[in-house]
């Protein structure tokens, strides 16, 4: 599996044409991690097998190093420790990686890297296969365009070293993401750990997302639980805004693993359910509709500009988005759809919990 993904690895690193830079202490001020779109490589080195087999519910931290080379040549060793994370993904028997949670301890030599003013970074790790890693990344950069409300992601290639073994692992694909709390701090908010009702949020946040879960196929997430979303506010005492992450589940992405809720009466993840609050007032999507139709070009763009992605993928996503573009600007579609959450037979206000075990 891995030695036909180094092939495609050395084929397309030329997708993105700008490079990882990083400064020399007296240069000027250096690229934040999250500044470029450029396939950052780099190691992680420690008992590689020991961290990756731990995938009990209370995995422990393991020592950890990260390194890369700077386009200069210069290779920068941080001292880090990771332990696995997540549920569905952590499990043996249902993905191959699990996802990894990175800490990096602060020091002066840390403020010298591209990883200056990090300590904590989820790192998805692929489940069953690089390229389902990269149409998830893409999801990322797709919220991107539709709001600043959303976590901002960098993909890597994945180098792992084990001090326990000699023989090397072909190097993979990985997303890097955005903490939290700088998420919000860009955005000049905090995060609200509060559970609470959709309707309890602010409306134009929660339409903004809520239809961009419809536009991937993703139904892999609540408000009610926090289940793939994050909330944020300006202070604790505002209606927060939605921010949703972990599209692995989406139909989007299409990963071979991927199944809707049992209890959603769904018969695959290409399939499209609109899962916000009832509006009886269809109206009140119009703002939204206006904004998905203001970023169409930017949103085919993203893919088409992609070389990462093959011709197979790129046929049938763009179909993917013109099906939502048509239902969206179709009033009896997009009453139809969007509609669905007022259905008392349907299943457009179940709540999806997440996985506890």
């Amino acid at each position: 599996m891995y030695k036909k993904t180094t092939t495609l690895l050395c084929a397309i690193c030329a997708c993105f044409i700008v490079p990882v830079s990083i400064l020399a202490q007296s240069g000027p001020k250096q690229e934040n991690l999250f500044d470029s779109d450029s396939i950052l490589t780099i190691t992680l080195k420690g008992d590689i097998k020991a961290l990756l087999n731990d995938r009990q519910e209370n995995s422990q931290f393991h020592p950890l190093v990260v390194s890369y080379i700077d386009q200069e040549g210069i290779e920068s060793n941080i001292s880090a420790e990771a332990k696995t994370r997540g549920h569905f993904r952590k499990l043996k028997a249902n993905c191959l990686y699990p996802p990894l949670l990175l800490h990096f301890f602060k020091s002066d030599s840390l403020q010298l890297t591209l990883f200056k003013d990090q300590e904590k970074l989820k790192l998805v790790m692929p489940c069953s296969g690089d390229n389902y890693v990269v149409y998830e990344w893409l999801t990322y950069k797709l919220y991107n365009i539709i709001s600043p409300q959303s976590f901002k992601a960098r993909l890597v290639r994945i180098m792992l070293s084990d001090n326990n073994k000699k023989k090397t692992i072909s190097p993979f694909y990985g997303i890097l993401l955005e903490d939290e709390n700088q998420m919000a701090t860009r955005n000049n908010e905090i995060i609200i750990s509060r559970k609470m009702a959709p309707e309890d949020t602010k409306p134009d946040s929660f339409l903004k997302m809520a239809v961009f879960e419809y536009m991937i196929g993703n139904t892999d997430w609540s408000v009610q639980y926090l289940q793939n979303i994050k909330l944020v506010a300006t202070d604790s005492t505002q209606r927060p805004g939605t921010v949703p992450y972990d599209f692995d589940h989406a139909g989007i992405v299409n990963a071979p693993y991927a199944e809707p809720a049992e209890e959603l009466n769904m018969t695959s993840v290409l399939e499209r359910r609109y899962r916000g609050y009832c509006l009886q007032d269809i109206k009140q999507f119009d703002p939204v509709i206006a904004l998905y139709n203001n970023v169409k070009p930017a949103v085919y763009n993203l893919y088409k500009n992609c070389s990462l992605v093959d011709k197979r993928y790129l046929k049938t996503t763009i179909k993917y988005l013109d099906d939502f573009y048509a239902a969206i600007n179709d009033p009896v579609a997009l009453k139809k759809e969007f509609s669905y959450p007022c259905d008392k037979n349907g299943t457009g206000n179940i709540i999806i919990k997440g996985l506890k075990n």
